[in-house]
C-alpha cells in the first residue's frame, strides 16, 4: 500500500468513527495559488451546516487557529489529511505551520503524507514544518510477496515468480507505480508470465509519463531537459549517465545538469548510484523517455554517439546511440561499420548484425555496401543461414575488386553448401572463378580449390573434379592464402587410391598452420586435413587442431564454425573410441546447425550420434534419431552420406536386418569408390560387408572382402586400419587361425589411440579363445575388454565380454562404487578437465554440454573419489 492509499484508508475510518475529515491534495502546479491547500481543506465543509460566527472565522485564512477551533465541538475531532504536502504552496505551509503550534488543548488531528523530494514551494518552510509533527512513519517499497498478490489481484491470475521480479524491479517496489503497470497489463489482455515481465518497457502507461512531466515542469526547464536527456539515453551499457554526457547531448552547461540531478535525485526520481545518478525505476525512466519526441530523441543520441566517440569510449557503449541517431549523417555510418567489425572480434554477433543492418540505411558508395553485406552475411551465420545466403549474394553482386569478389563467392556457396543447395553453390564457384580469372589468378585458383572440394563431396559431381584434382601442384600457389587450402585439398587427394598415408600428414600439417578455421579464409575445405590425419593414424594431431581452433571460434561466437568444429572433433572421437565425446560433440552441432535453418548437412553428426548410440546399446535411439532426420530410406549424394550408410548398416546388424546391413554396407563403398575413397583407412566397408556375409552364410563373399581390405590396409601401412580388417578375418575364419588373427588385431591396437576397435578385438579374441575350450586362458582377455569398454563408454562391448565371462564361468566383481574405476566415461573427462583447472563455465563450453551436466558429473566424482571438491581432484584421480 502506498501513502496515499494509506492516508484514505485512515480518514476513512476517522469519518466513519464520526469525526469531521477535512482532506486536501497538494498539486505541484498550484504552488503559485496562495492557499491552494487550505481553500481544498475548508471548502469541504458545507455552508449550510455553519452558522454565521463560524464562516467569518474559517473565511479568515491568516487566522487558522480560530477556523480550526471553530470547527471543534465536544463529540467530535477534526482530522486534517493532506496528501503529497511537499508540493504545497508557501501560504498553506505556513498556516499549517501556525496551526500546529497552538493545538496543545484542542480536538485537531493533522495528518500529511511527503514524497522523499523537494517541496515545490518554500523548502525552509517545510523544513520548520516537519518536527511539528509528533509521529513519522516512512513506508518501505513493496517486496516480491505484496507484489505478487497485488498482481493477483488485478490481474485475476497468480503471476509467474519471474513476473513478480520484474514488476517489483521496474517499479522500484512503489505502489502507484506498480498499480499504473499492472493496470496497462490487464487493458492489453498480457498474461503475468515471464515472456511479459520481459517485455515491460512496453507496458508503460501514458499516464505515468503525463504526471512526471507535470511533476518536472514544476522544477524548471533546466530539469525538464536533464531528466528527458537521462531517460533518454539510460540504458544499458550505461544505465545512468553521466552529467557530463548529458550536457554535451542536451546543449546545457554541466553546472545546470548537476544542479538539475541534485534537485532530481532530491525528489526521488533519480538516485545516487555507482557510476553516478540513476532513474529510481525502470518505469521512471521509459515512462519519461516516451514523452519526448522521436526527432528529439534522435538528436540527443547522435550527440551523445559524438561525444562518448571523442572521448574514447568503447565501441559497445557508443554503439546503442549510434543505432538511434538520425539518418543521413555520414559520420554515422563509418562509426558503426566500425563498431560492427569490434562486436564482430568480441563474438557479439547480435550487436554486429544491429549496426550493420543500421548501417545499410544510409547512402554509401557500392564496394562499401559490398564489404557491409559481406560482414552482415558472415554475422547472420550464426542466427540465420537462408538470411545470411540473401546478404551475401548481394554482396557478391556490388564487389568489384577479384580478392572482394572472391571472398565474397566462398562465404557464398559454403552458406550455399550448408543448405544442401550444392548446385548454386558450384555455379557460384564456376562462375566468378571464371570472371576473375585474368585480373587475379591467384584468386580464381583460390576458387577452384573449393571448387574441385566440392565436386568431389558429391557422388554426381566427383567424376568432373577428379581430373583437375589429380593434376593440381603446390607450386602452383604463391603465398600462405593459397598454398594453405591447397594443402588441404592435396591432403584430401593422398588418402584416396594410390595415396600414402606420409604425404597425407605432410600436407595436413601445412594447410593447419592457419588452424582449421583461418580468420581469413571462410571454407569448409579444413575438414580434409582432419580427416587426412584420422586415417593416417594421427587422431592425436587431429584433436589437437581441432580443439586449438574450437577455443579460438568460441571467443568468435560463431554458430556454424562451432558446429563444424564439434562435427570435426566427434569424428575423431569416433576414431579415437571416446564414444561419450563422439556423443555429445555430435548432439551439440546437430542441434547449433537446426537452431541456424542448416539442412541435411547434418546428417554426418546424426550419423557420428547414432554410432555412438549403438555402440551403448540403444538401439531403439538409434532408430529413432535416423528416422527423425529422414536418414531410413534413399540418401543425397553428399559424401557424409557414405558414413551414413555404413553406421545404419552397423544399426541393422544389430538389430539383425543383416540382408539389410549388407546392403548398407556395400552402398557405402559403392558410393566412395565414385571419388576413390573407397579404402579400409577412410571407410572400412570390405570388412563391416564380410561379416554381414558370413552372418548370412556367404562366406565366400566374406572371405574375398577381407582378403581385400587386408591388402589395401597393409599397404597404406597404419596399423589400427590393419588391425580393424584383421578382427573381421579372424571372426570369419574361426578356430586356431582365426584366433591368431585376433590375436594380432590385438596386437596392432593395444599401442593406438583407437580404443574401441582394441576393446572390440580383446572381446571377440577373448570369446574366440572361450569357444575354442580354453575359459582360463580368455578370461583375461575379456577382463581387459571389459575395462577397456567402459573406459571408452562402448556399453555393448563391454556387456558382450561380461556375457562371454560368465559363459567361461566366471562372476565378474560388481563395480566399485567408490574410486577412479567407479567414474563413469562422463565423470572422468568433467574430473579430468576441473583437475586442468578449468572452470565449471569453461568444461561445458568445451564439451558441449549445460552447466548444469558438468555440476552434476563433478559432484559426483566427488562422491566416487572421497574427496570434498576440486583441491584433491588432480591427486585423487592419479592414485
Amino acid at each position: 500500500m502506498g501513502k496515499s492509499a494509506l492516508l484514505r484508508r485512515v480518514l476513512r475510518r476517522a469519518r466513519a468513527d464520526g469525526h469531521l475529515v477535512l482532506c486536501a491534495t497538494a498539486d505541484a502546479l498550484d504552488t503559485p495559488i496562495d492557499f491552494g491547500v487550505v481553500h481544498q481543506l475548508l471548502d469541504d465543509v458545507a455552508e449550510e451546516q455553519l452558522d454565521k460566527t463560524v464562516q467569518a472565522a474559517i473565511a479568515d485564512l491568516h487566522a487558522p487557529y480560530r477556523a480550526a477551533a471553530a470547527l471543534t465541538s465536544p463529540d467530535r475531532r477534526v482530522v486534517l489529511g493532506i496528501d503529497d504536502l511537499h508540493c504545497a504552496d508557501t501560504a498553506s505551509v505556513m498556516w499549517l505551520g501556525k496551526l500546529l503550534r497552538r493545538l496543545d488543548g484542542l480536538p485537531i488531528t493533522v495528518i500529511a503524507t511527503m514524497g522523499p523530494g523537494v517541496p515545490s514551494g518554500d523548502e525552509d518552510h517545510i523544513g520548520t514544518l516537519l518536527p511539528l509533527f509528533r509521529h513519522r512513519v516512512w513506508l518501505t517499497p513493496l517486496g516480491d510477496a505484496e507484489v505478487g498478490e497485488l498482481a493477483e489481484s488485478v490481474l485475476g491470475a497468480e503471476p509467474e515468480p519471474d513476473f513478480v521480479t520484474a514488476c517489483r524491479t521496474a517499479t522500484g517496489g512503489i505502489p502507484a507505480l506498480l498499480h499504473a503497470l499492472l493496470r496497462s497489463i490487464r487493458t492489453h489482455g498480457a498474461a503475468p508470465d515471464a515472456d511479459t515481465g520481459a517485455d515491460l518497457a512496453g507496458y508503460v502507461p501514458a499516464e505515468v509519463g503525463r504526471t512526471l512531466q507535470a511533476t518536472l515542469r514544476a522544477y524548471g526547464p533546466e530539469a525538464v531537459a536533464t531528466a528527458e536527456a537521462a531517460a533518454v539515453l539510460s540504458g544499458p551499457p550505461a544505465p545512468a549517465p553521466a552529467a557530463d554526457l548529458i550536457a554535451f547531448a542536451a546543449d546545457m552547461p554541466q553546472p545546470a545538469v548537476e544542479d538539475s540531478l541534485h534537485t532530481l535525485t532530491a525528489t526521488g526520481l533519480m538516485i545516487r548510484a555507482e557510476a553516478g545518478t540513476a532513474f529510481s525505476s525502470p518505469v521512471v525512466s521509459v515512462a519519461i523517455a516516451n514523452e519526448v519526441r522521436p526527432s528529439r530523441h534522435q538528436e540527443l543520441h547522435a550527440r551523445a554517439a559524438r561525444f562518448l566517440i571523442d572521448q574514447g569510449a568503447a565501441w559497445d557503449c557508443v554503439a546503442p546511440h549510434l543505432l538511434n541517431a538520425p539518418l543521413g549523417q555520414s559520420w554515422v555510418v563509418d562509426a558503426l561499420l566500425l563498431a560492427a567489425d569490434e562486436a564482430m572480434a568480441d563474438g557479439d554477433r547480435a550487436a554486429a548484425l544491429g549496426c550493420l543492418r543500421r548501417a545499410l540505411r544510409e547512402p554509401m558508395p557500392d564496394p562499401v555496401r559490398a564489404r557491409a553485406l559481406a560482414s552482415l552475411g558472415e554475422a547472420e551465420l550464426a542466427h540465420c543461414v537462408p538470411s545470411a545466403v540473401h546478404s551475401l549474394r548481394r554482396s557478391l553482386d556490388l564487389a568489384t575488386a577479384p580478392g572482394e569478389q572472391a571472398a565474397a563467392a566462398r562465404s557464398l556457396s559454403a552458406a550455399l553448401f550448408t543448405l544442401d543447395r550444392y548446385p548454386e553453390g558450384l555455379s557460384v564457384l564456376e562462375d566468378v572463378s571464371e570472371r576473375i580469372r585474368a585480373a587475379g589468378p591467384l584468386d580464381a585458383l583460390r576458387l577452384e580449390i573449393d571448387l574441385v572440394y566440392a565436386r568431389v563431396s558429391r557422388t554426381s559431381t566427383a567424376a568432373s573434379g577428379m581430373p583437375r584434382l589429380m593434376a593440381m601442384d603446390l607450386a602452383e600457389a604463391e603465398g600462405p592464402d593459397v598454398q594453405r587450402p591447397l594443402s588441404a585439398l592435396l591432403s584430401l587427394r593422398s588418402i584416396m587410391d594410390g595415396g600414402n598415408a606420409a604425404d597425407a600428414v605432410t600436407y595436413a600439417q601445412q594447410a593447419m598452420s592457419g588452424g582449421v578455421c583461418p580468420a581469413d579464409d571462410e571454407s569448409f575445405v579444413y575438414t580434409a586435413p582432419i580427416l587426412a590425419l584420422a586415417a593416417a593414424g594421427r587422431s592425436d594431431l587431429a584433436l589437437t587442431h581441432v580443439n586449438a581452433s574450437l577455443d579460438a571460434v568460441r571467443a568468435g561466437g560463431s554458430t556454424i564454425r562451432s558446429a563444424y568444429l564439434a562435427t570435426l572433433r566427434a569424428g575423431v572421437n569416433y576414431r579415437v573410441g571416446n564414444v561419450a565425446g563422439c556423443e555429445a560433440d555430435a548432439r551439440a552441432a546437430v542441434e547449433s546447425l537446426r537452431g541456424v535453418g542448416a539442412g541435411p548437412t547434418t546428417s554426418h553428426s546424426v550419423a557420428m550420434w547414432t554410432d555412438a548410440l549403438v555402440k551403448q546399446g540403444r538401439t531403439e535411439e538409434a532408430e529413432q534419431l535416423l528416422a527423425d532426420h529422414g536418414l531410413t530410406g534413399r540418401l543425397n549424394p553428399h559424401w557424409a552420406n557414405d558414413f551414413t550408410a555404413l553406421v545404419r548398416g552397423r544399426l541393422r546388424m544389430v538389430q539383425g536386418r543383416a540382408q539389410e546391413g549388407l546392403a548398407d554396407f556395400l552402398h557405402a563403398g559403392a558410393r566412395a569408390r565414385t571419388r576413390l575413397m573407397g579404402g579400409p583407412a577412410v571407410l572400412p566397408w570390405r570388412s563391416e560387408a564380410a561379416l554381414a556375409h558370413a552372418s548370412l552364410g556367404a562366406y565366400e563373399e566374406a572371405a574375398a572382402l577381407v582378403e581385400e581390405e587386408l591388402t589395401l590396409a597393409r599397404a597404406w601401412g597404419v596399423p589400427e586400419v590393419t588391425a580393424v580388417a584383421l578382427r573381421a578375418g579372424g571372426l570369419i575364419t574361426g578356430g586356431s587361425a582365426g584366433a591368431e588373427m585376433l590375436r594380432e588385431s590385438v596386437r596392432l591396437l593395444e599401442p593406438s589411440t583407437a580404443r574401441f576397435s582394441y576393446a572390440q578385438s580383446l572381446a571377440d579374441y577373448g570369446a574366440l579363445v572361450r569357444q575354442n575350450g580354453q575359459p582360463s586362458a580368455a578370461r583375461n582377455w575379456l577382463q581387459q575388454a571389459v575395462s577397456v569398454a567402459e573406459q571408452c563408454g562402448a556399453t555393448a562391448v563391454a556387456g558382450f565380454a561380461q556375457e562371454e565371462l560368465r559363459a567361461g564361468g566366471y562372476r565378474p566383481e560388481p563395480r566399485g562404487s567408490h574410486g577412479v574405476g567407479a567414474l563413469t566415461r562422463s565423470e572422468r573427462r568433467v574430473a579430468d578437465l576441473a583437475a586442468e583447472g578449468l572452470t565449471n563455465k569453461e568444461i561445458a563450453a568445451r564439451l558441449f554440454v549445460g552447466l548444469r551436466t558438468v555440476e552434476v558429473h563433478l559432484s559426483n566424482a566427488y562422491h566416487k573419489l572421497g574427496i570434498s571438491g576440486r583441491a584433491g581432484l588432480a591427486d585423487a584421480l592419479a592414485a
